[in-house]
């Protein structure tokens, strides 16, 4: 037995032996095979150019590590419409630091307008990235929207010009720029994003690379900034690249880019700031680059940007420039008006330094915005109530149309090189947009109502392109009207009365008349409306003489009536026996008080439509003992409040009014009085809403209601409360009772069939102002209903009757009782049962036993009739054995 136990044991230990070189070779063969199906993807991007209506050249770029023994000559393409496609490389370049760029293109004609998610995805990140657990077995995905829309017209992405891939140092402050350029000059946004993997979808468990301070993208301009990194290793981030056009974002790109966090005492060259720039086009633009670094190192320049690859005049910059501690290299853009769009072209420097231990860079983000010319010789010829603007067709053919803006003072401005358009704090009146390059002229008539006279318009033009973009203004070009109509000066109330108020109207007279163009005689006709706005013109006045220039309007209610006048000036024509009118008239209306009293102040609000600006406003209020107006403040706005005041009594007030015309040569200031108004400050506005509280009484069938007393935290004048009560939730509230005590605040209610209810309390003050309501408080109804267990129909006077415990609030019943054998021996509605214990078949009493009931009581809740099932057994004791419970 010896033998064999120890024959045993030897084969046993021979057998571990071969099972333990199995499994080490099979792990090994594992860990070998691995990288075959593992691309070791770094970076990438997907980008695409529109080449039909529905087609599209769709380009994947992928950055892989070159040391991974498999390749991917092709890749598949998701197209977002239901399609995918094999897609062969057609380049690939060998980088610094073992990366391989891998472009691969595609063209794809998609079904019709419509929102398309281009996908790709690879098993396999490459190892070791700190920010992805478990990287090498993640899917790298990228990811872009292309959206399809007719009335958005055709679209590319923008290109990274600045490849994905980087190094920063430990400690120090990394910037990266992806440096896109969008063809169509879109307008682009930037932010950081997760990066993607399975089924294109962020990864879980990804996190942001550590910063000592954050990382962040700058959503205008596109800087990565990581300050600073605080760990050794490869890290990935994403950029989600979103394109706008008139404020709706038409697609965006998911960028996945690896950085390299290494350790080193270098110190990275500096580029000297320069821009942003502003440059209109036909203009030459010329700066210099210089960068600087340690004297022992050389520096080396290179810039990337969209304007180099511009197909006509394209900007230029000597690239490679080289030099030891500084280098100076130069930048130059003969501009062309096709370079104008509304979105800055964004240019990025590289200084590279030379240190044999670790090559560090830097990178200077400059603006340059090319700007149309403004638009010239900008012209104006006036009438007596128009101006006609004029101007040359701007010499950028790629104008579309110009934008024409008005004031009515100069500002004389001259704008900075950045500040296009007109600004808005130059408080110039948008008036018109003219569509079309030779569109050159535009009458302004002030939307059919006339310029008024009295002042100084002044005009800039500004021409606008297809992508919004706008160039400089033109110079500021100003004009007044021709002469040839009154100018009306005064429409002042002088006195108030319902039936025979005066009004005083002064004008002045035309000047610079001519007078052999338009021969005498002369007359003004005054045609009034009882209005502010001139809705209702009446027959005229007349004052003959163009000397003549005053006028009484009397007999009007100037009480609680605004009055407008429109003035021109007629000649007589002998020859057809006709007044003509001489221009076109102006109008004015009277100052016009409107008063609204409240609660111990009234407020006054001013209201007129004259041709001139009031400045300022003295409002009167008339003195109590002499009847006197007394100058009460002035104001320079149209609304003013008289507080402190005392409810029930009258205060009367009126407004003097002072303003002016735009020209000197016309008389200042201008003085109109509105109509005396009189009013009676009274309390309009309503306490706050009590607090209420509502406890229900079961044993004396009432609902308790207490409340909060406002006088006590929020009013000072609560005189009553009215109590609101409905049966259900959903029923409307009726009044219910008014308690004409402030201080009384509880109340008992007694409903007559439920005690389900709701209530609301309002305060009511002495001006009889209701609150709002309180909030609502309900009370449910209370569970009366019981039945006895036990009861003895055997007609001793006793206990003879099955009936309910004394109850209240049911509506009624559906009582069941059956035998053990489940028979019906007795059924009834009413709420009081009344079972005298006869068989309802056989009217004989139930043998002594135990019955089973089942009943649902009918009663009145908050939310209506309600329905309440109650059962259980009853003990019958009866000596009369008419009929037994089995029968």
């Amino acid at each position: 037995m010896l033998k064999f136990g120890f024959l045993e044991v030897a084969i046993n230990k021979l057998n571990m032996h071969w099972i333990y070189r199995i499994i080490t070779l099979f792990v090994l063969l594992i860990f070998l095979f691995q990288p075959i199906y593992a691309t070791h993807n770094r970076a990438g991007e997907i980008t695409y150019e529109q080449i039909g209506q529905y087609k599209y050249r769709i380009t994947l770029i992928t950055y892989t590590w070159t040391q991974a023994p498999a390749d991917r000559p092709e890749i598949d393409l998701v197209f977002g419409d239901g399609s995918s496609a094999t897609v062969s490389r057609i380049k690939e370049v060998y980088l610094p630091d073992e990366y391989k760029q891998n472009t691969y293109v595609v063209e794809h004609t998609y079904p019709g307008p419509g929102t398309f998610i281009i996908t790709f995805e690879d098993l396999n990140r490459n190892a070791g990235v700190r920010n992805i657990p478990n990287s090498v077995n993640v899917v790298f995905a990228v990811r872009t929207i292309l959206q399809i829309n007719p009335n958005l017209g055709e679209n590319n992405t923008p290109v990274m010009l600045n490849p994905p891939i980087d190094k920063a140092a430990k400690d120090l402050v990394f910037i990266h720029n992806p440096n896109a350029f969008d063809p169509d000059g879109d307008s682009l946004s930037y932010k950081l994003a997760i990066c993607l993997g399975d089924n294109a979808e962020p990864i879980v468990n990804y996190s942001y690379p550590e910063a000592s301070v954050g990382i962040s993208v700058d959503s205008i301009n596109g800087d990565l900034i990581w300050d600073s990194p605080v760990f050794l290793g490869i890290y990935n981030i994403a950029i989600e690249i979103e394109e706008w056009r008139s404020g709706v974002k038409i697609g965006s790109i998911i960028r996945d880019m690896q950085i390299e966090v290494v350790e080193t005492d270098n110190k990275p060259p500096k580029i000297d700031p320069v821009g942003p720039f502003c440059v209109e086009a036909d203009s030459l633009l010329q700066f210099t680059v210089t960068a600087r670094d340690t004297a022992t190192e050389r520096i080396t320049l290179t810039s990337t940007g969209g304007v180099y690859n511009l197909e006509n005049s394209p900007a230029t910059f000597e690239q490679g420039s080289q030099g030891m501690g500084i280098v100076e290299a130069e930048f130059s853009w003969q501009t062309i008006c096709e370079h104008v769009r509304k979105q800055p072209y964004m240019v990025i420097f590289k200084a590279t330094d030379d240190n044999p231990d670790q090559v560090l860079v830097d990178y200077q983000n400059v603006s340059i915005e090319v700007v149309g010319p403004s638009p010239k010789n900008v012209q104006l010829e006036p009438t007596n109530n128009t101006i006609y603007v004029k101007w040359d067709p701007s010499v950028c053919s790629e104008v579309i149309g110009y934008k024409i803006y008005r004031k009515n003072t100069k500002e004389n401005f001259i704008p900075d090189e950045c500040e296009l358009g007109v600004p808005a704090y130059l408080g110039y009146e948008h008036i018109a947009t003219v569509q079309g390059h030779s569109n050159a002229e535009y009458i302004d008539n002030n939307n059919d109502e006339g310029l008024t006279h009295g002042y100084e318009y002044c005009y800039m033009i500004v021409a606008f392109y297809a992508d919004g973009a706008e160039s400089y203004a033109s110079l500021e070009v100003c004009s007044e009207l021709t002469s040839g109509v009154p100018i009306i000066l005064k429409t002042s109330v002088t006195t108030t009365s319902e039936t025979n108020g005066a009004i005083h109207l002064e004008w002045l007279k035309p000047m610079d008349f001519d007078f052999v163009a338009n021969p005498g005689p002369y007359r003004y006709n005054i045609y009034p409306s009882n209005d502010l706005w001139g809705t209702s013109f009446t027959d005229p006045y007349y004052v003959y003489g163009i000397d003549n220039t005053t006028f009484i309007d009397t007999m009007y209610n100037t009480l609680d009536l605004p009055r407008i006048y429109k003035m021109g000036l007629y000649n007589y024509d002998g020859l057809t026996d006709s007044w003509n009118i001489i221009g076109v008239p102006e109008k004015a209306s009277t100052v016009f008080l409107s008063l609204h009293p409240r609660d111990n102040e009234i407020e006054l609000e001013i209201s007129e439509n004259v041709p001139w600006e009031n400045y300022e406003y003295v409002i009167y209020k008339q003195n109590s003992v002499s009847l006197e107006f007394d100058s009460l403040t002035t104001s320079l706005f149209s609304r003013f409040i008289d507080r402190g005041l005392e409810n029930g009594k009258t205060y009367c007030y009126k407004v003097k009014s002072i303003g002016k015309y735009g020209l000197d040569t016309i008389p200042s200031p201008l003085l109109n009085y509105s109509q005396e108004a009189c009013a009676i400050p009274i309390d309009t506005i309503p306490s706050c809403s009590p607090e209420l509280t509502v406890y229900n009484n079961c044993d004396s069938l009432r609902n308790e209601l207490q409340w909060t007393n406002p006088n006590n935290s929020c009013s000072n004048d609560v005189v009553e409360y009215n109590i609101y009560y409905s049966r259900t939730t959903e029923d409307e509230m009726e009044l219910l009772t008014t308690i004409n005590d402030a201080e009384d605040t509880t109340y008992i209610h007694y409903p007559n069939s439920s005690l389900a209810a709701c209530y609301v309390v309002t305060a009511v003050d002495s001006f009889q102002n209701e609150s709002a309501p309180t909030n609502k408080a309900c009370a449910d109804n209370c569970e009366y209903y019981s039945l006895p267990n036990t009861f003895s129909p055997n007609d001793d006077g006793v206990n003879d009757l099955f009936k309910p415990f004394p109850y209240q609030l049911v509506e009624k019943v559906e009582m069941n009782i059956y035998n053990r054998w489940g028979n019906l021996v007795f059924k009834t509605e009413d709420p009081d049962i009344n079972w005298d214990g006869r068989d309802l078949i056989t009217n004989q009493k139930v043998s002594t036993g135990v019955y089973y009931f089942s009943c649902d009581v009918y009663e009145y809740r908050l939310t209506g009739l309600e329905v309440r099932n109650i059962s259980g057994f009853i003990n019958v004791f009866t000596e009369e054995a008419g009929t037994s419970p089995g029968k």
